[in-house]
C-alpha cells in the first residue's frame, strides 16, 4: 500500500462490478484506503475480460472466461462483492443508493455502470456484449451458413472475421460511408475492408437494414438499396450506449456519458464515474470523449482511485485500442478524430503507419494495421510521443530510416 487514505468508518460504494469497478476497488486498497468498500454488480458472475468475447469467442468451441480477480482475492482485500444486485436509484441528499436488496449508505460513490449494445428497432437480431450473448452467437455460427453483420466497427468486423474463419458466408452492412469511421483514418479503414474482401467478406457501406423477417429458409433481410438477402442469422455491432440512467435520474450532469472532470469527479463532489459510462476530457485536445476500451477502463480505474483518496492527479493516459482482423492486428493510440493533418510512414515490410497531428503540430494519434509484434512496437513508441506532447518534424516522421524514438 502506498498511502493511508480515509478513516476506517468511511464507506465507499462502487456501482458496477465489471473490470473498471473491480480494478478501482483493488486500487483503493492499494492506495491504503482502510474503510469499507462494497462492490455491486448486476451480473451474477465476477468481473471478466470482455475483449475475448469478440476476438476469440468464435474461434473456440467453449472458451473459458478470463477473470482478473477471483472472489477469494476480493474478499482477502476486504472488498464486499455483491452480485446479482440491481441499483435502482441514488439519493444524493441522504448519500444512499437504493437497490432491490435494500438501501445502502455511502460517503463516496463510484459509478462504473459501463455501457450496453445499442439496439435497433428490428426483430431477430442478436447482439454481443456479455458472455451469455457470446455463447448464443457461437451456437449460430456454422460452416456453410450465412451471416449478416450490421455495423462495420471493431466489434462487427471482428465477428465477421471469426465467422468467416469458421466457414460462414458473411455480409457486413454499414450505414456510414466508411468502415471504422469513429476510430481510424479513412485510408486505414480501406485497408481493413480490403483485407476482409481478400477473405471473401462483403462490406457494404452507405447501406442500412430496413427489415428482418422469418421465412422458411431462415431470415430474409431487407436493405435500403431495395435488395433482400436470405441469411441464417443477423448480429448487430453498432456501438455502445452508456448506462447513464442512474446518474441522470439523480440529477448528475450527463451528455454522451456521465460528465466528469480531469480527476473523474462528477458534478456531485461525493460521486465519481469511470469506464465506458464516463465522458472524460482528453488531456491533449480538451475534447470530452467516452473511450470504450479495455486499457482505458484500467487506466481510469487507477486515476479514480487516486482521486477518491485525495489525489489531485489528472487523467492523462493516452487512449489505446486494438482489434484482431484475421492474422493482422489493428492498433490505434490517441484520438484520430482530433487530428487535422496526417503523415504516413511506410515500413520495410510495406505496411503503413498513419500519424495524426493537431493544429500545433503535436502528435495526437497513430494507427497501423499489420503483423502484431511490428505494429505493437511502433504504436507503443507513438503512444509515448503522444503522452509527452511531441511535435515531430513531419518529414522525419514520414522517413522509415528515422527511428521513432528519436522524434521527441
Amino acid at each position: 500500500m502506498t498511502e493511508s487514505s480515509g478513516d476506517t468508518a468511511e464507506r465507499i460504494v462502487v456501482v458496477g462490478a465489471g473490470e473498471c469497478g473491480t480494478r478501482a476497488a483493488m486500487a483503493l486498497r492499494e492506495r491504503g484506503f482502510a474503510g469499507s468498500i462494497t462492490l455491486l454488480g448486476r451480473e451474477e458472475v465476477v468481473a471478466y475480460e470482455r475483449p475475448p468475447l469478440s476476438k476469440a469467442a468464435l474461434a473456440d468451441d467453449d472458451p473459458e472466461l478470463v477473470h482478473p480477480w477471483t472472489p477469494e482475492q476480493l474478499a482477502e482485500a476486504g472488498i464486499s462483492l455483491r452480485l446479482g444486485v440491481d441499483v435502482t436509484a441514488i439519493d444524493r441528499e441522504a448519500r444512499t443508493v437504493v437497490t432491490d436488496a435494500g438501501a445502502m449508505p455511502y460517503d463516496r460513490l463510484l459509478l462504473t455502470t459501463g455501457a450496453g449494445s445499442r439496439r435497433l428497432g428490428l426483430d431477430h437480431v442478436h447482439y454481443l456484449r456479455t458472455h451469455a450473448e457470446a455463447a448464443t452467437l457461437r451456437d449460430l455460427v456454422r460452416a456453410g451458413g450465412r451471416l449478416l453483420v450490421i455495423g462495420a466497427g471493431f466489434i462487427g468486423l471482428e465477428i465477421a472475421a471469426g465467422a468467416r474463419q469458421r466457414g460462414m458466408e458473411v455480409v457486413v452492412v454499414e450505414a456510414a460511408d466508411q468502415a471504422l469511421a469513429r476510430m481510424v483514418p479513412p485510408v486505414v479503414a480501406d485497408e481493413v475492408v480490403a483485407l476482409h474482401a481478400d477473405h471473401g467478406v462483403q462490406v457494404r457501406t452507405g447501406t442500412t437494414v430496413t427489415s428482418v423477417d422469418e421465412v422458411a429458409v431462415g431470415l430474409r433481410v431487407g436493405l435500403s438499396t431495395g435488395e433482400s438477402l436470405d441469411v441464417d442469422a443477423v448480429v448487430a455491432g453498432v456501438g455502445a450506449a452508456p448506462h447513464t440512467e442512474l446518474a441522470s435520474a439523480a440529477g448528475l450532469l450527463v451528455e454522451d456519458g456521465i460528465v466528469v472532470d480531469e480527476q473523474l469527479r462528477t458534478s456531485d463532489p461525493h460521486i465519481w464515474a469511470a469506464g465506458d459510462c464516463a465522458a472524460v476530457p482528453d488531456a491533449r485536445s480538451g475534447h470530452r470523449a467516452r473511450v470504450e476500451s479495455w486499457r482505458s477502463a484500467h487506466d481510469q480505474a487507477v486515476t479514480v482511485a487516486a482521486s477518491m483518496t485525495g489525489g489531485q492527479e489528472p487523467h492523462v493516459a493516452v487512449p489505446w485500442f486494438w482489434s484482431d482482423q484475421y492474422d493482422q492486428m489493428l492498433q490505434t493510440a490517441g484520438l484520430p478524430t482530433t487530428a487535422v493533418s496526417e503523415v504516413v510512414r511506410e515500413r520495410e515490410d510495406g505496411s503503413l503507419i498513419h500519424f495524426g497531428l493537431d493544429a500545433q503540430g503535436r502528435l495526437v494519434a497513430a494507427t497501423s494495421l499489420g503483423r502484431g509484434p511490428v505494429v505493437a512496437k511502433d504504436i507503443r513508441v507513438a503512444e509515448q510521443l503522444i503522452a509527452t506532447g511531441a511535435t515531430p518534424d513531419p518529414t522525419a516522421l514520414a522517413d522509415p530510416g528515422t527511428p521513432l524514438r528519436s522524434l521527441r
